[in-house]
């Protein structure tokens, strides 16, 4: 039986979007992998594979084959990705400097000093190094890829800079050869050298831009400490987090931030869990709560037993979620990967097509040129531009979602959200806080203790929200003792029936008052009315078909939630509201908060035929529940939205989880879809403008009009300088309020 698992690798020794593109395509000839997608902005492989048919091990051999590597470790994958990143851009900056160093003179004789002696001689000695020390990866990588039949950016940096150096090596080694047809013996070591170092360059700030892009994923991975307090065998011992094991008792002394996910034991503190939920306020703890790794424990200390450890805490699930969002790729990005598939040899069939045409206008005596314009054509075009438009302005969106608390499940989402017109809203735990009181009890023929015995009983039973007001009142408050009732049934969308001796009682909406038979008596009507007007909830509790008792309860609304409706309307998207509630509590709440639209009495079939009406009536419907009862309307809404604070469930359910209680992320959420789906545009059409103008500029057709011909030295800044622009217009969004 297949067993499909969805990884994360980092990706070593990428040099363009070219070579992200050979990743992939090794990648998805492999028999047992079904996706594979290569983010070049963060060097990252995310991979669903077969694990029976294949081993990363496995992955990484077919790698390596390809002239490049994965780390495939699960311990300390993150480090190792640093430490090589950093080692490469060490490196990658002392390759700048050397190439400079050789380049300055090498410019300064072929542009000022060129008619001194042996000057050829000594731009030939001095450009070597810049080819063989400082630039030689370039040839070594295009030489890998030509073996495979594959071509990148390399390919046009080396062939373009061998031609330039073989034609002047030439020329150095036989200038009678023109001179003796009345040519020039032209060199043209000083483009070489300034090919190389420019790419060079702008290789180096494209790294160092990029670095930019994923410091959400630095800050999430630094809310996690690196050794925890164990203890083991009556003795309290440091051990490193990846030796953690399930069940292990773990000390968490004042301050420190908790390593595992777990539940106290014993102590007692307050918690600060704002990085991972977004709530401003410490959380207290005692023994039987749950706290989770990368939140920070205050003044007190106590002990715990780790539940998850490694990549099974809620932190870890968050950071893995960033990565494959960043990593994942949107609708647009499939026609930049078919363009860019087929960039490198279109531009070499250009490049050639253009020293035929100059030789054929203009005849042997336009063979410099032909051979300049060559070059240009396979110096100024770069697939880099294309290939980071869309990731590294996706890394920045998400990333900085990320740092709002809003964790967006892939591209495709973040891309949808952009489009939606119509929002519906589920009422408890969304609109309101969703921690309900009972504000009233109105009972039918009076309190009897009995009675208030079988409703905590019933409600005990239930995960209804307003199940657990009741429960807090009669349990804790007034300190009730449930009766040993049997028979629990739950009544989907309508409350819960039990058995208490030979009679059924039950509890739940006026749909199961209505299913039961009982009637209300006309002095309690009245009172029903007005507790419905003031926006109270109201559940029915009875025996059999006889009404004993309504019990109104209240959930406030965020103090955020109606300046988050005013700011969706200001977006020009339409608010819905669904809800249980009946008629007049659903009128109350849609009036205090201006929604003109909503649904009473919804079970969860409703909610979700109420969505696929508004998609049939053309609208791009978001729907933003709880994750669990409203399941159903958020599988079959175009964007689905989860009120997480933090929780497992809601950020396996929804696209888009809203870590913190606060609505106000939910319009947040859309202006940054919105932002960085222009941004993607914006640096797509830059990247292909840049394109379109510099490679017939670089060919030469402004030469017969207006004499000009792109010097290939200033196209290769031209190139360096397409790639660092489209990064650092990306950042802008991170700047962005």
């Amino acid at each position: 039986m297949a067993q499909i698992v969805t990884k994360i690798f980092p990706v070593l020794n990428l040099h363009c979007a070219g070579c992200a593109a050979n990743v992939e395509r090794s990648m998805r000839k492999v028999t047992g992998v079904e996706e594979a997608a290569v983010s070049y902005a963060s060097h990252m492989l995310t991979i669903r594979y077969d694990s029976e048919l294949i081993t990363p091990e496995d992955l990484r051999r077919i790698v390596q084959a390809a002239g490049y590597d994965l780390i495939i470790e699960e311990e300390d994958r993150e480090e190792k990705l640093e430490e090589a990143q950093r080692a490469s851009y060490l490196d990658l900056r002392r390759r700048v400097v050397g190439a400079w160093l050789f380049t300055v003179p090498v410019v300064l004789l072929g542009m000022v000093f060129m008619h001194m002696p042996y000057a050829n001689w000594i731009m030939l000695v001095l450009t070597l190094p810049v080819m063989v020390i400082f630039g030689n990866t370039f040839y070594r990588n295009a030489w890998k890829q030509a073996r495979i039949g594959r071509s990148n950016m390399d390919t046009l940096v080396a062939l373009s800079t061998s031609i330039a150096f073989l034609f002047s090596l030439f020329n150095t080694l036989f200038p009678a050869f023109w001179l003796s047809r009345g040519l020039e013996p032209y060199v043209y070591y000083e483009a070489v050298a300034v090919i190389l170092a420019f790419v060079l360059t702008g290789k180096l700030m494209e790294e160092k831009a990029k670095g930019n892009t994923s410091s959400a994923i630095r800050k999430l991975m630094k809310l996690q400490p690196r050794t925890a307090c164990v203890l083991r065998e009556g003795e309290e011992q440091d051990v490193l987090l990846e030796d953690l094991v399930v069940d292990d008792i773990v000390l968490v002394r004042p301050g420190e931030q908790i390593p595992v996910d777990g539940e106290v034991i014993s102590g007692e503190s307050y918690v600060d869990e704002s990085m991972i939920s977004g709530e401003p306020i410490a959380v207290g703890k005692q023994p039987g709560c749950r706290v989770l790794a990368g939140t920070i424990n205050q003044k007190g200390a106590f002990r715990l037993r780790a539940t998850q450890v490694g990549s099974d805490t809620v932190l870890a699930r968050i950071v893995r979620m960033v990565q494959e969002a960043q990593g994942s790729k949107p609708p647009v990005q499939r026609l930049v990967d078919k363009v860019t598939a087929v960039f490198v040899p279109a531009v070499l069939g250009i490049a050639v097509l253009t020293f035929v045409l100059w030789i054929w206008i203009g005849g042997s005596a336009s063979f410099s040129y032909a051979l300049l314009s060559a070059v240009s054509v396979l110096v100024i075009a770069c697939p880099c531009a294309l290939g980071l438009a869309t990731p590294t302005a996706l890394m920045v969106g998400i990333g900085k979602a990320a740092d709002s608390h809003i964790l967006i499940k892939d591209a495709v989402a973040l891309e949808q959200m952009r489009r939606v017109n119509a929002v519906v809203l589920d009422k408890t735990g969304t609109l309101t806080e969703g921690k309900p009181v009972v504000t009233g009890i109105l009972w039918a023929h009076g309190e009897d203790d009995l009675y208030k015995r079988i409703l905590l009983a019933a409600e005990m039973n239930s995960e209804h929200p307003l199940a657990g007001a009741i429960v807090n009142l009669l349990r804790d408050e007034e300190q009730i003792e449930p009766v040993a009732a049997e028979q629990f049934l739950s009544v989907t969308g309508k409350g819960i029936e039990v058995m208490y001796g030979s009679r059924r009682y039950w509890v739940g909406s006026h749909k199961l008052l209505a299913a039961s038979g009982a009637e209300v008596d006309h002095p309690l009507q009245e009172m029903i009315a007005g507790y419905e007007e003031e926006g109270n909830s109201l559940l029915y509790f009875g025996g059999e078909n006889e009404l004993l008792a309504v019990i109104a309860v209240s959930d406030q609304l965020k103090p955020t939630t109606s300046e988050a409706i005013k700011e969706l309307k200001q977006q020009g998207i339409e608010i819905h509201m669904l809800t249980g509630d009946g008629e007049r509590t659903a009128s109350a709440i849609a009036i205090q908060l201006g929604i003109e639209h909503y649904m009473y009495d919804a079970l969860p079939d409703d909610k979700e035929k109420y969505v696929r009406s508004l998609q049939k009536e053309g609208k791009t419907v978001a729907m933003v529940g709880d994750g669990i009862n409203d399941s159903q309307a958020l599988a079959c809404a175009d964007v689905s939205l989860a009120m997480g604070k933090g929780t497992d469930i809601a950020m396996d359910v929804a696209m888009v989880t809203l870590m913190t209680s606060d609505l106000l992320l939910l319009p947040k959420a859309f202006a940054i879809s919105r932002l960085t789906v222009h941004l993607i545009r914006q640096n797509l059409f830059w990247a292909f403008i840049y394109n379109l103008i510099g490679i017939p500029v670089a060919a030469g057709i402004l030469y017969p009009v207006y004499g000009i011909l792109l010097n290939p030295m200033l196209a290769s800044a031209a190139m360096a300088f397409s790639s660092v622009s489209v990064v650092l217009n990306s950042m802008t969004l991170a700047r962005r309020k």
